[in-house]
């Protein structure tokens, strides 16, 4: 099977601009599912009969995708750097597929989530190989600004996903947002396999099991931050969770450094720019999840919107974020990765300062510039990290290595979901226990007001993990990266 494969390929030399058109399709419908959950997930609830009292486990619909990508993306850049880029991507597309019809078949919570791991496992894939084979058709001169056009298709399916799901559950119902991947996919997979040339391979092997611990770990501290201290025996789940993760921590570590073939070489870290990057996307990634979950999850409670309404604000965020992908590429290439980056930082900082203020009766056109600037300044990080990463290691490291700066950002939002799930579910659940949705909006003002406080303590913290981002940032270089330059 795999000669047929890659007897298609080696007879193909498409141009880089069709290879970058195909590869970031598949990324866009990848992305799209990440967050087509926000919108569809009121409709999901009802469906499985879900209170919206018992959103903390629902939010593992969410967690569980970030989890399956956060195994997926350092394990399969690997594999797609022995084993091929194409090939990988075909392959990563299929376990997608799969994932999509496990989960339009779910009953209950429990399946969703496990199906969510697995559709994740292969959308989480997508992103590092498709910038991975970026970076095998274009010259490092061309590379910033075409990796700024994949980090664009992912941020735009990320952008349109939650009102996707929400039109898709309010007039078909939620279990179509995944059939439809399955055209999709097949249209994607066909011109792989028929306009794209074979990408390189480098030797060795692949470490699986320091994938799974990897994985395992951040599992496990996942699971400890979202214990809620309103819950029997928090401490104790909470100590278990987190000395547990810690263990396959360091097991993964021990790893590392002890086998002929590990994950990812850790003397990458050694590069400034290499680990200023990842550190910077670490903090990102927990600052973007709380604009993600928590401006639809604002509207639709305290301020008594539908899930349309509130996929429509999120998407103000977002194409925004998108838009700024792309010019975070033309800036990176003149201004070189770090003054984008800390402008960027500045502006989702500022972005979430005017969130901090909203009213109840936030209206247009305040809305619309405040989430306009907080997604511009996430846009514009996006290139100057990713290429920065790239740039820096060897021609046949680009796959784990366009993982890892994927991965970190995920590592990130897993840990900032988390944390909202813990601290701010156990203040939304004090002050609306046994309430409906319908409840909460027709309570009295200062009970709505009180958790209007809980959304603004979040922009806030959001506003400091992007200030804190900055002092990172300011270690990436300086200058733009010069053809032939980046470092082993």
């Amino acid at each position: 099977m795999w000669l047929w494969v890659n007897g298609l390929f080696q007879k193909k030399n498409s141009s880089p601009n069709l290879v970058l058109a195909v590869v970031c399709l598949g990324v866009f419908l990848g992305a799209v599912d990440q967050t087509v959950i926000y919108g569809a997930l009121p409709k999901m609830m009802s469906d499985i009969n879900l209170p919206i009292t018992r959103l903390d486990q629902a939010a593992w619909i969410v967690i569980g995708y970030l989890l399956g990508y956060t195994f997926a993306m350092p394990l399969m850049g690997r594999v797609s750097d022995v084993y091929g880029h194409n090939r990988i991507y075909i392959f990563s597309l299929l376990i997608f597929m799969a994932g999509s019809v496990s989960i339009a078949l779910a009953s209950n919570l429990q399946w969703i989530v496990g199906a969510r791991v697995v559709q994740a496992i292969g959308g989480g894939a997508l992103v590092p190989v498709a910038m991975a084979i970026a970076g095998d058709v274009f010259a490092e001169k061309r590379r910033a600004v075409a990796l700024g056009i994949v980090g664009a298709a992912a941020e735009a399916g990320g952008a349109l996903g939650p009102f996707y799901g929400a039109a898709l559950a309010q007039y078909w119902g939620w279990r179509w947002i995944f059939w439809v991947n399955l055209p999709v996919s097949l249209i994607v997979i066909f011109i792989v396999l028929f306009f794209l040339r074979a990408s390189p391979r480098s030797k060795g092997r692949v470490d699986y099991v320091g994938g799974f611990l990897l994985a395992a770990g951040v599992g496990f501290f996942s699971l400890g931050l979202s214990e809620q201290s309103r819950n029997p025996n928090y401490l104790i789940y909470l100590i278990s969770f987190l000395a547990i993760s810690f263990v396959f921590f360091a097991l993964f570590g021990i790893r590392l450094t002890r086998t002929a073939n590990p994950l990812f070489n850790i003397s990458l870290f050694k590069n400034l720019t290499f680990s200023a990057a990842n550190l910077t996307n670490v903090l990102v990634g927990g600052a973007l999840i709380i604009a993600m979950v928590n401006i639809p999850l604002m509207s639709d409670t305290i301020m008594g919107k539908t899930a349309m309404e509130g996929g429509l604000r999120l998407l103000r965020f977002t194409i925004m974020l998108s838009i700024g992908a792309v010019a975070g590429g033309f800036l990176c290439k003149r201004f070189g990765y770090r003054l984008p980056t800390i402008i960027g930082l500045i502006l989702s900082a500022l972005g979430f300062f005017f969130l901090s203020q909203w009213s109840l009766t936030i209206t247009d056109p305040r809305m619309t510039i405040d989430l306009a600037i907080g997604g511009f300044g996430f846009g514009l990080v996006i290139a100057p990290l990713t290429t920065g990463v790239i740039n820096s290691v060897r021609e046949d490291q680009k796959g784990i290595a366009s993982s890892l700066i994927v991965t970190t950002r995920l590592i990130g939002m897993i840990i900032g979901l988390s944390a909202i799930v813990s601290w701010g579910m156990d203040w939304f659940h004090l002050m609306t226990e046994g309430m409906s949705i319908t409840d909460i909006v027709s309570q009295p003002e200062q009970l709505r007001q009180s958790l209007l406080g809980m959304f603004h303590n979040f922009f806030v913290a959001a506003m400091g993990i992007c200030i804190i981002a900055i002092f990172p940032a300011w270690w990436l270089r300086r200058e733009p990266e010069k053809p032939g330059n980046h470092e082993a």
